[in-house]
């Protein structure tokens, strides 16, 4: 699609390497942050920068005048209430499309937890979600009110990312900072994750596609959370993590998320595995049927 105007709601890791791509595509960007500080770095990388919450109506609006796509990439810290942070944005979103004609595209990053605790079975887009915490329902929510808002004129695409890592959020660092802690439970749990690089080529494949409905991003190799950190700990020499099977896991929700709706769809994958850690072709895709 030959889009020339879009919007980026919450403009952090990610949505900042999605304004510097898709202004370099010659497209004018309008970025968004809750904090005035976050204003300079957004300004190198979009053409306007805006403070907006999600649930200033006035503000959503201005956002939206004379946007063609708008991607929402809110994120909420460990402390934030989910339902200010996506939900209420959601609903405000809606209600300003009245004054947003020209609004081709929505895309909305949403996270794979939503599918709950499935033992550790494959899951697809067609799965029920059934998610385990209140900030699941509150995601699962936020997706329905978004796909709601779709038409014939406008499409609106949700993507269910894996866990993010990248360019500094390498997994060294994610796992460093608990090296050697005992954790509880087995670690056997499966372990879903995305590189931002396929993060932001797929939001800008889903934007040239005109994509619409639910797809998983999450990269092909699936280990478990205990076969990923010793991978980890052995590769960057980590102090080993010990588990204590005699305490309840900590972790709510237990699926393998097939990618195989966005691959079939055309999106090839930069990051399928993790790299330079060793593949257990037990945990792969090609051995697995979703």
């Amino acid at each position: 699609m030959g889009y020339r105007y879009a919007a980026i709601l919450g403009c952090g890791y990610v949505g900042q390497a999605v304004a510097e791509l898709w202004q370099a595509q010659g497209i004018t960007v309008t970025a968004t942050t809750t904090h005035p500080d976050r204003l300079p770095p957004l300004q190198r990388v979009a053409d306007r920068a805006m403070v907006v919450r999600g649930n200033d109506g006035a503000a959503v609006a201005d956002l939206l005048a004379g946007q063609q796509v708008l991607l929402i990439c809110v994120g909420a810290g460990r402390q934030a209430n989910y339902t200010e942070t996506y939900l209420n944005t959601a609903e405000t979103v809606v209600q300003a499309l009245d004054q947003a004609p020209d609004l081709r595209q929505i895309i909305f990053t949403s996270t794979y937890s939503v599918y709950g605790n499935y033992g550790g079975s494959w899951v697809r887009e067609d799965d029920p979600a059934k998610p385990a915490t209140d900030n699941g329902r509150i995601m699962l929510d936020t997706e329905n009110v978004l796909l709601s808002a779709a038409t014939a004129e406008r499409q609106v695409c949700v993507l269910r990312l894996g866990g993010i890592y990248g360019p500094g959020r390498e997994l060294a660092k994610i796992y460093g900072r608990s090296a050697g802690t005992t954790r509880p439970g087995s670690g056997d749990e499966a372990s879903n994750w995305v590189h931002q690089e396929d993060i932001v080529g797929a939001i800008d494949w889903a934007k040239d596609q005109g994509l619409s409905g639910l797809y998983n991003l999450v990269q092909d190799e699936i280990p478990t959370v205990r076969q990923l950190i010793d991978r980890v700990s052995q590769t960057y020499g980590l102090a080993p993590t010990p588990w204590d099977p005699t305490q309840p896991s900590a972790r709510p929700y237990n699926v393998r998320v097939s990618n195989q709706k966005i691959k079939a769809a055309g999106y090839t994958f930069q990051h399928p595995t993790f790299g330079d850690l060793t593949a257990d072709s037990r945990d792969s895709p090609s051995s697995q049927t979703p």
